[in-house]
Parts: structure tokens; sequence; C-alpha cells
């Protein structure tokens, strides 16, 4: 009997529906990348759960951030050399801390309906988006895996990118599952059809898929009015990379892929982040065949390397990357500005004490600032690997004159997984919120070259030595969101601050 009892708690309905959420919700991502899930993978939380919101809330995010991240295993426990138990034990004290931004906005929304008798249409997409925000910048910020993202693949919702940055998408998304959910409500509790809130979230939806029309039509400046580039995949062996007697074989692999990107007629050629595990600064052999390889390209080389600084007693080091021309000179250098938990650094470490080996290959990383390189009349924004999921980065370089966004990645660590697929279309976002070129070079993949509409124009595959070329226009096109950032977001934040404040007066006044 007490088995059966444990049983029927465990499956309680709810329970299962804030489940069954996570996972509708984990799968619109890649791989498999079912994005129609999305629009209604909230709806069956909404419904069930308002008896107990958070804690159901708290369980679909968990279980969506354990799905969507499962790859920390790979990393942790392969190149961090955790022991498995102690790996999980990370990857779900992870998963539960960014279950919270999934578990306030169920609560706020479901009080807000009990409470005040505000619609979900109103009130969820506002909390939704507020607390994505809050979750890109809070301890740091850890924007990976935003609801907007899953619509990648959807282009007509995608170009709506530019207007409100992928927060606008997110929020779109959001809604149609409150509706789906009042709906559902309305209907359980003999309530008509909430006809204003289907004509609002109708005509919205409309004018997001007529805007993506309208601007797929646009027509795009021709390749003839740019320039040939070639992203150069060495495939290097992350076990390998920084041993120094690969060295001289990774050097090799890059040289001979430039020769190929030369005969391709690359004006520029872009090696991955820290393709050269040395520091180029240094004189000596290594820093003499890079600078030998860009005078045999006889074009622009741009390569990420590990870079020092001394102050006195005190030395800093950086993630960069450099810009060579074709006589093997020094154009610029661009540090990383943001940089990895459990990579560069460690988030909670207090809490987290038993991580510090995951960190130990690395290095203690110092961040750099924003400073677009100088290319024959053109100015190349650097975005070094995790900085492709931070919108404001994209954003501040090309405010400051970058023509042409340049992601080099090492997603080695994540090895065939899911996480390089979730990387690429995350950086693709840049692009459209931009519209602007975004080229991405990865050691292990995946590099690609993406348009302005955020269509990957061309792409490796995983583990494989390759080379992608093509022809990009540089110059950024008009965008809303490239000029007044993050306020859509900022007000959903300040607005789901004010909403709680309502709600804790009113449910003070009831106690009282």
């Amino acid at each position: 009997m007490k088995t059966e009892t444990a049983v029927r708690r465990f499956f309680r309905p709810d329970l299962v529906a804030a489940a069954g959420s996570g996972l509708l919700v984990a799968l619109a991502f890649p791989r498999p990348s079912l994005y129609p899930l999305a629009w209604i993978g909230f709806a069956p939380l909404l419904v069930s759960g308002s008896r107990r919101p958070f804690r159901a809330g708290m369980l679909a995010g968990t279980v969506f951030f354990g799905l969507v991240l499962y790859w920390l295993n790979i990393v942790m426990t392969t190149y961090g050399r955790l022991a498995l138990p102690l790996a999980l034990a990370a990857w779900l004290l992870l998963s539960v801390y960014l279950a919270l931004f999934w578990a306030v906005p169920f609560w706020g929304a479901l009080r807000l309906r009990a409470v005040c008798r505000f619609p979900l249409t109103l009130v969820f997409p506002v909390f939704w988006v507020g607390c994505e925000y809050l979750r890109g910048w809070l301890l740091t910020g850890f924007p990976w895996a935003l609801l907007g993202y899953s619509q990648h693949p959807f282009s007509l919702v995608l170009q709506t990118a530019d207007l409100f940055g992928v927060y606008g998408v997110s929020f779109l998304v959001a809604l149609v599952n409150a509706l789906l959910a009042e709906i559902v409500l309305g209907r359980k509790d003999g309530h008509p059809l909430p006809v204003r809130s289907l004509l609002a979230v109708g005509c919205l939806l409309a004018a997001a898929l007529g805007y993506g029309a309208w601007r797929l039509d646009t027509p795009a400046a021709s390749p003839q009015q740019g320039f040939t580039v070639a992203l150069a995949q060495g495939n290097i062996d992350q076990a390998q990379k920084w041993d120094a007697r690969f060295l001289y074989e990774t050097l090799d692999i890059y040289r001979r892929l430039s020769r190929q990107a030369s005969r391709a007629g690359a004006e520029l050629t872009v090696w991955p982040e820290s393709a050269t595990p040395f520091y180029f600064q240094e004189p000596g052999r290594p820093r003499s065949l890079v600078v030998g390889a860009a005078r045999e390209l006889g074009g622009f080389l741009l390569f990420g390397a590990p870079a020092y600084e001394r102050e006195g007693d005190r030395v800093r080091f950086y993630n960069s990357a450099y810009l060579l021309n074709a006589a093997g000179e020094v154009l610029g250098r661009s540090d990383k500005i943001h940089l990895v938990p459990f990579g560069e650094y460690v988030p909670l470490k207090w809490l987290l004490p038993f991580v510090d080996k995951l960190v130990a290959g690395i290095g203690d990383f110092s961040s750099g600032r924003v400073m677009p390189l100088k290319m024959n009349g053109q100015a190349l924004g650097v975005l070094v690997c995790y900085e492709a999921i931070f919108p404001d980065i994209a954003r501040s370089y090309v405010r400051r004159g970058s023509d042409l966004l340049v992601n080099i990645t090492n997603d080695a660590w994540f090895g065939r997984s899911s996480a390089p697929w979730q990387h690429l279309e995350m950086a693709a976002f840049r692009a459209v919120e931009q519209r602007v070129w975004l080229v991405r070079a990865a050691n292990t993949g995946v590099s690609a070259l993406i348009s302005p509409t955020g269509k990957v124009v061309s792409h490796s595959r995983l583990f494989e030595p390759a080379l992608v070329v093509g022809r990009v226009v540089p110059g950024a096109g008009p965008s809303l969101y490239r000029r007044i950032g993050d306020v859509l977001p900022f007000f959903c934040l300040l607005t789901a601050a004010g909403w709680l404040w309502i709600l804790w007066r009113r449910s003070s006044g009831r106690a009282g």
C-alpha cells in the first residue's frame, strides 16, 4: 500500500506535466532541433502547475537543463579529469541553479493569475524574458539555450532578432505558449475563448512572419562586392593541443590548410582559437613559421594565441587573436572579454571546490576590451569562443565600426555531442541581430560562413580537417536592436519586479 502511494506521488499529473514540458522544450534545441515543440512545450506545465508552480517549474527546468547540458559531463570527465560521481554532482547542481530561472516565471505568472486575475498572455512572456535576461548577466551570466535560440531553423521568425534580439524571439514563443494554456484553462473553468488575446497574439504573430518574409525578400548585397574568406579547421586533438611535442605538427597542419586557402584566392584566412599554442609575441621558430604562413598567403591571417602583459611584478594572461598582413606584420591584437565558467574561471568556487582541476591546464586569464582589428579599410570584431552567445559583445563590436564578425573557437571540449551545433546556432543569431556576416573557425568544427539572415551558407563536419571557403560582404545593414540594445528584456525585468511587489501586497493584505 505504501509503495502504491509513493508511486502515485511520484507520477502525480502536475509532476509528469512539468517533466514533459522540460523534455519538449529540450527537444526543440540541437540536436534533434524539433523547433515547433518550443511553441507548445510550456503549455502542459502552465495548465497543470497551479498547485505548486515553483516546485513544478524547478522540476521542468532541471529536466530541460539536464538534457540540453548533458555534454558538460564529457567536458568534466574527459578533459577536467573529474571522477564521474563528482562530474554528475556538478552537472546536477548547475542544472538546479539554472532551473530557478524557470521556476520564478512559472510561479510568478500562475500566482498573478490566481491572486490578481492577470491573464497568462500578459504576465508569462514578461516574466520569462525578464528572467532570461537576468540569467544572462547574474554571476557573470550564462545565457546558453535561451528559448529564442530554438527557432534558428524557423527563418521567418529568426529575422525578427534584428528588432529586439534573441529575447524578442523568446517573448513571441512564450506568448504563444501562454495563449494555448489560457485557452485550455478557460475551457476547464467554463469561460469563453479569450477572443481579444487570440486576436492580439494572432496579429503579433502575423506581423512577425510578415516582417521575416519582407526581410528575406530584401535583395542582399552581391558577393562580388565582398572578399573571399577561408576558415582553417585543423582538427587538433585536445589531448595534444598544449603538448609541446606536437607544436610543429600543429603548425604544419595549419600551414598546409593556408596554402590551400591561398590557391582558393582567400584574402582573409582565419585559424581557430588558440590555433598557435604558444606566446606569439615571443621571438623564435614557432613565431617565424606563423609569419611565414602569412607571407605565403599573400593576404591577411587572423589566428588565436595566448598572450601576456607585464605590469611591474604582475603578469596578466589573455586569450587573444592576432591579425597579420601579407608581409607578416602584426596589425593588431584582440583579447577575449567574457571568460568561460568552468574553463577559465569557476563560478561559485566556494561551493564547487572540487572543480579546480578543470581549469588547471588553462590558466587564469584576464578580460580584455572591445578592440576591432583594422584590415585594409575594414574592421573585424573578434568573438572568442563563448563570447558568441553574448549579444551585447557583438553589438559593441559593430557599434564600434566592425564590418565583419569573426568567431574563433575550440569546441573540441564538447566531443561528439550536440553542443557544437547549439553553439553554432547561437552564434548565427549575432549575425541577424547586427545584420552582418559572421565567419566561424573552429578547431574541430563546426566552422561556418553565416549570412546576415542567419543562414549557414556553408559549414564543415565535426572532427575532420577542413577548409571552408566563401565570399562575404563587409558592412552592417540596418538593425533596430543595434540601436536600442536590450530595452525589451530590461523592461520585462522591471515590470516583473513591479508585479511581484503587487503580488506581495495583495498576499499580505489577504493574510492580514
